[in-house]
């Protein structure tokens, strides 16, 4: 019971100082306040709407690097868990500002300078009009180009 007083009453510091604080659960978050409240926005929340709004742009395949994507298919053939919104995201949440770095697989033959200007618009538009932060910067990595043949654990009919 103490311990839940004290956090509480670290993050109304934090909040009072305005510096960047951690929720209850220890999860980074950024304060928006105003002059009826206050609102707290998760990183993970940035990350998956940065993520969501990368994958809504044609000719991004897939998201994360090399490792990243191992792992998410992997993670996907569990039966719990599910997709990883956020895979091939990174944020850096302020008060009241964000810096995003995506890592995207682009599609073969699609224009790279397009598809990365396209996730980078996409990205600020639906982070900024979601959240109310104002994103500085959204670095967009292409980390591989899709060529349309996926990898396939089954055995060929005919040999």
């Amino acid at each position: 019971m103490a311990q839940a007083t004290e956090e509480r009453e670290t993050t109304a510091q934090g909040i009072a100082s305005g510096s960047e604080t951690r929720n209850l659960q220890g999860r980074q978050s950024s304060e928006l306040v105003g002059d009826k409240g206050r609102t707290a926005i998760a990183d993970s929340v940035v990350a998956k709407i940065a993520g969501i709004a990368a994958r809504e742009i044609p000719g991004v395949h897939k998201m994360g690097s090399g490792g990243a994507r191992a792992f998410g298919a992997i993670r996907d053939r569990l039966p719990v868990g599910g997709e990883g919104l956020a895979q091939g995201i990174k944020v850096e949440v302020g008060k009241k500002e964000a810096a995003i770095d995506a890592d995207v697989v682009v599609e073969y033959g699609m224009s790279i300078v397009d598809v990365t200007q396209g996730v980078r618009r996409n990205v600020i538009d639906r982070v900024e009009g979601m959240t109310g932060l104002d994103v500085k910067e959204v670095n967009v990595y292409v980390d591989d180009i899709w060529t349309g043949e996926e990898k396939s654990d089954e055995q060929p009919r005919v040999s």
